[in-house]
């Protein structure tokens, strides 16, 4: 051994000192806690040649990232409980050939799973042969009996699934739960996986491990190929931004190419599913869902459901879409089911389980016994068992609430009630593995979500994963809920791996797609985003000047200052407060609005508004009147303009930008209508003439512009009347109709709308007058007229 051997194993040995997995139970990094397992060797000595502030700074890279790309999860039932990611930085290293033989036993319960659920919204041979009992499948609140005797249009029931799998305590994997509803995670292992390759950077350009594009990128192809009209889209139905994996859904949808859609987006018309647009309704073909099935349809289903469509099921039923998955088939996720499915892999596959489940594990050995007695003690043993384990919120139990927190004895005695003894000695015991901790490695549980979705060539499995590591030694830790983390799982080749991506393969002469038609909810909110942003901004030019001539003022009781608080106070701003909760609320619902079509804004975007927010909560805690609210003020318009920055340069100009920009101007214009109304009228105080080209942020033009003094003329001619001032009037009236001209039926056959004609007529009714004709009356007609292009905004494409 050479003396750099010798030094890095002194290093390697100091990283893992004290690092002592608990007796009798794996652990994914050291074999019978001794020895460095091979596929770990490479990486722990990478890490081990890390300093302590070299490996910091590189956490907290993929830590950053995580928190500028707006990476969050939501509490459970708490939608104002939005926490950041909580990345375990240290990934999860399985071999490429352990990880085949997981991907083969999954592939295998993937087609028995299959099988089942079309049984059973099929012939239902299982249930009539007495392999299933009825009254386990019909408590279920997942069994969907309107579902009953309907196909897929799509051919199958399943065409997306996880499975939660651990490692027993004889260092086998198995199966510890099934997701069918609505899997998440896969989007969150994407970020992930970035974040991680942040901190990693330098190891990962040199290592074997499997990329995920390609897994994507064969999903999306495979929906894209359940389509029958070539210019309709795939969608992703979520139930909305307050779920808790909302994210998540926007995140796929963004990545994939894929329409983001809640229920209210969709109607059914005559026996199709449907998408409101701003062009009218289109058809929806293909809808990966999201939200679970009984929320689906509050007509056939749960009718006290607000987020589905009513008559979905009609339209499932006539074969007018394919849904991925099949609604119903989140009856596949109760526990109970876990007890049968060893026998009827037997029975309907002809082979034995190739990944053992929870249920298996801990009652193999009752073979002999009555069938219906086991199962029901299986069944029950099962449910307690997947009971003292984290699963998500998307997880569904039917017996957890009744058995959970019981001790051993306590299950023990329920079993012996049902005529069968329990049989194990301890609750599951999951495998551990390196979590970060204080700048040190400890063993910490594990649990692993597997993916796999269906493909042209059959099922397809994600060479990575979700990984979810406890707090604590305690596996009830594992969830985030309780403290838990999530880690990047890589899968390690010993050869070079492909180089994937999402791009397709080339098939023939390149064409350009169609545009997609923006849905009606989505240009509603990028509407009022525009709005509420430029709404903000006037609110900051006010408080600004009101500040600064607060510091000015000698006497509280001035006429001006008096103006511009009425003026506040009409538009819900105390003066009084130095960062007032109005203004807050303003911010807020921008950001409200930008969450809800998170699949249409762009990182930086997202990144730009929440700064803004949170730089304006951070001052309203320190800053004071007078000059230091005015500077802080100047501080958040700079950030404002940046956002505006983003959006004018950026955004790609498709109708959504339209109706981002046709907010922003009509804002714009009746700010500038309502200042003229005020400190432009014959009897305003002194310095209201000043006042008003301050608001207009027009001083160095007024300068250049007129060479005589401030008069009335000049400020309502520059702020009203100008063509060249994107403050003016008449510019935002101008913008506003180029923008309508390009919405779907501005004209028709020649034409024009009823919107652009009241766009017309008020652009007309500003630009006929000159300034000195202009008066406080005529000022009220033209925001009149706005507030009837507003209003027909609504009414033609918003509703």
């Amino acid at each position: 051994m050479n003396a750099r051997e010798g030094k890095l194993g002194d290093a390697v040995r100091a990283m893992l000192a004290g690092y002592t997995p608990k007796s009798g139970v794996p652990d994914e990094l050291l074999a019978e806690g001794k020895h460095i397992r091979p596929v770990w060797s490479p990486f722990i000595d990478y890490l081990a040649q890390l300093d302590p502030a070299e490996l910091q700074h590189k956490l907290s890279r993929g830590d950053r990232y995580l928190r500028d790309a707006g990476v969050h999860y939501r509490q459970y039932g708490e939608p104002d409980d939005v926490r950041d990611w909580p990345l375990s930085h240290i990934p999860v290293l399985i071999h490429q050939d352990e990880w085949k033989t997981l991907a083969d036993g999954l592939i295998q319960r993937a087609n028995l799973l299959e099988k089942i659920v079309a049984d059973l919204y099929g012939d239902n041979t299982l249930i009539a042969e007495g392999h299933l009992p009825a009254s386990v499948i019909a408590a279920s609140p997942e069994w969907l009996r309107p579902l009953v005797g309907v196909k897929p249009r799509g051919g199958h029931f399943l065409s997306f699934i996880g499975f939660e799998i651990g490692r027993g305590p004889n260092g086998d994997w198995w199966v510890l739960g099934d997701r069918t509803q609505a899997p998440s995670g896969a989007g969150f292992a994407l970020e992930t996986r970035v974040a991680t390759a942040r901190i990693f950077s330098d190891y990962l350009s040199h290592s074997r491990i499997h990329r995920l594009a390609g897994f994507f990128r064969q999903f999306r192809d495979a929906l894209h190929g359940l389509k029958r009209e070539p210019n309709s889209r795939v969608a992703i139905l979520t139930p909305g931004q307050h779920n808790e994996t909302y994210f998540e859904h926007a995140y796929i949808a963004r990545y994939l190419g894929f329409s983001l859609l809640e229920g209210e987006d969709l109607v059914v018309q005559s026996g199709r599913l449907m998408v409101r647009t701003v062009r009218g309704l289109i058809p929806a073909e293909v809808v990966w869902r999201r939200l679970d099935s009984a929320f689906a349809d509050p007509l056939e289903l749960n009718d006290n459901s607000y987020i589905g469509t009513p008559g979905l099921v009609s339209a499932v039923r006539d074969g007018s879409v394919t849904m991925v998955n099949a609604l119903g088939t989140g009856v596949l996720e109760m526990r109970a089911m876990l007890a049968f499915i060893p026998q009827l892999c037997k029975q309907m596959m002809g082979e034995p389980l190739k990944l053992p489940n929870i249920a298996t594990w801990w009652c193999g050995q009752q073979a002999e016994r009555d069938y219906v007695r086991k199962n029901a003690a299986r069944m029950m043993l099962g449910e307690a068992l997947s009971t003292s384990l984290p699963f998500d919120s998307d997880d569904h139990s039917s017996l957890g609430g009744r058995l959970r927190g019981k001790t051993a004895a306590a299950l023990s005695e329920l079993i012996e009630q049902e005529g069968e003894a329990f049989v194990g000695q301890e609750l599951v015991t999951l495998s551990t593995t390196p979590a970060l901790v204080d700048g040190r490695l400890q063993p910490r549980p594990l649990v692993l979500r597997m993916f796999l979705a269906r493909t042209e060539s059959g099922w397809a499995v994600m060479p990575g994963g979700f990984a979810r590591i406890g707090r604590s030694e305690d596996p009830a830790a594992i969830a985030m809920r309780r403290g838990g983390s999530v880690a990047d799982v890589w899968v390690i080749s010993d050869t070079p791996v492909e180089q994937d991506t999402m791009l397709a393969h080339p098939q023939g002469k390149f064409t350009r797609t169609a545009m997609e038609t923006l849905p009606s909810r989505a240009a509603d909110n990028l509407y009022w985003l525009g709005r509420y942003v430029e709404r903000a901004e006037c609110d900051m030019r006010f408080l600004r000047s009101y500040h600064l001539r607060l510091s000015e003022s000698a006497s509280a009781e001035n006429p001006l200052l008096e103006g511009i608080e009425k003026h506040l106070e009409y538009n819900d701003i105390d003066p009084l407060q130095t960062i007032p909760d109005g203004f807050l609320n303003t911010l807020d619902s921008a950001i409200f609005s930008a969450g809800k079509i998170r699949d249409r804004f762009s990182i930086d975007g997202w990144m730009a508004i929440n700064d803004l927010a949170k730089t304006a909560r951070r001052f309203k805690s320190s800053v004071k009147p007078g000059d230091d609210a005015a500077r802080a003020m100047g501080v958040l318009l700079r950030k404002v303009s940046g956002f505006s920055g983003l959006v004018h340069e950026n955004m790609y100009r498709f109708v959504g930008w339209r109706f981002l920009s046709i907010g922003r101007a009509l804002e714009r214009a009746q700010f500038m209508t309502r200042v003229l109304q005020s400190f432009a009228a014959e009897d305003a105080p002194d310095g209201s003439l000043d006042l008003a080209i301050e608001l207009g942020d027009s001083i160095m033009t007024h300068r250049r512009r007129y060479s005589v003094t401030t008069t009335r003329e000049t400020v309502v001619d520059l702020l009203a009347l100008d063509p060249m001032n994107p403050r003016a009037i008449l510019f935002s009236a101008n913008d506003i109709e180029e923008h309508v001209q390009h919405l779907p039926g501005a004209s028709d056959g020649g034409h024009l709308s009823p919107l652009s004609r009241a766009v017309l007529d008020a652009q007309r009714a500003i630009a006929v007058h000159s300034a000195d004709e202009i008066t406080v009356d005529i000022l009220s007609g033209w925001s009149q007229k706005l507030w009837s292009v507003s209003d027909l905004v609504t009414r033609t494409y918003l509703k």
